[in-house]
């Protein structure tokens, strides 16, 4: 336990994986006094978006908002569909989370709630993003695009953002990353990226950080298996100087 008597977890990219997560919490057993933190992507890919969000929105926990929230809620301005963006979103994962809402009617009301999610939460010593910040604007002039979107400007920066915060983030999946194996947390100058896949066939994992206790405890969605590690023992650091030749050597695989 911490010394302030209450712990801090962050959950990582759910995707739509409602057993996973629940196995998750299964596992991290928060208290009441512990404060939990989604980093946003609750849906999309994943069998179950409709109950992952159901249950998140009727929890105390806190949700930021992802790019795939967006992205929904782009495809029914004014709650009705717009075609455009409503293929978007279907080809971004979509087709899944509309499957899992089915006929239950909670799609308006869920498309309202994400719309009052906040971007980032400033948390003193962390300071909690779906993607990342862009490392030459100032906060006030950074908006939705940058902090849900953002990749390789903000992975690719020499220098962190804060100097007295450290940024966690999803978004970005850390096998991306260069150097990061599946199931893996990456650290660069600043941040912290917690998003291990867990839709992706070639990882599964889903990850809870106790920032608080330096723990990280995972859940594999396909095989159901469980681990608590230590944060230093799962955790690989990114050069900057790396992240856009490996990226490019990725795009040049597709």
């Amino acid at each position: 336990m911490s010394e302030t008597g209450h712990r801090r977890i962050i959950i990582g990219d759910v995707h739509g994986h409602y057993n996973g997560l629940m196995t998750l919490l299964d596992a991290i057993a928060p208290g009441k006094q512990d404060c939990v933190y989604f980093l946003g992507d609750l849906i999309d890919r994943g069998p179950d978006s409709a109950h992952v969000v159901s249950f998140v929105q009727h929890s105390n926990y806190t949700c930021l908002l992802g790019n795939h929230e967006q992205l929904m809620i782009d495809a029914f301005p004014n709650g009705r569909p717009f075609t455009p963006a409503l293929q978007a979103w279907l080809y971004s994962g979509g087709r899944a989370t509309l499957a899992s809402y089915g006929d239950t009617g909670v799609l308006l009301e869920h498309l309202n709630w994400m719309r009052t999610l906040p971007t980032y939460l400033d948390l003193d010593d962390i300071w909690l993003v779906h993607a990342g910040v862009h490392p030459l604007l100032p906060i006030e002039a950074q908006s939705t695009q940058e902090f849900c979107w953002i990749r390789d400007e903000f992975h690719s920066s020499s220098k962190p953002y804060f100097h007295d915060k450290l940024i966690i983030t999803g978004h970005t999946i850390t096998f991306t990353l260069p150097k990061v194996a599946p199931g893996e947390l990456a650290q660069g100058h600043g941040w912290l990226d917690i998003d291990t896949g867990a839709y992706h066939p070639k990882s599964g994992w889903l990850t809870g950080l106790d920032i608080s206790n330096r723990l990280v405890y995972q859940v594999n969605v396909f095989t159901e298996a469980q681990r608590v590690l230590q944060l230093d023992e799962v955790m690989t650091r990114i050069e900057p100087t790396q992240v856009l030749a490996h990226r490019q050597t990725l795009l040049n695989r597709i």
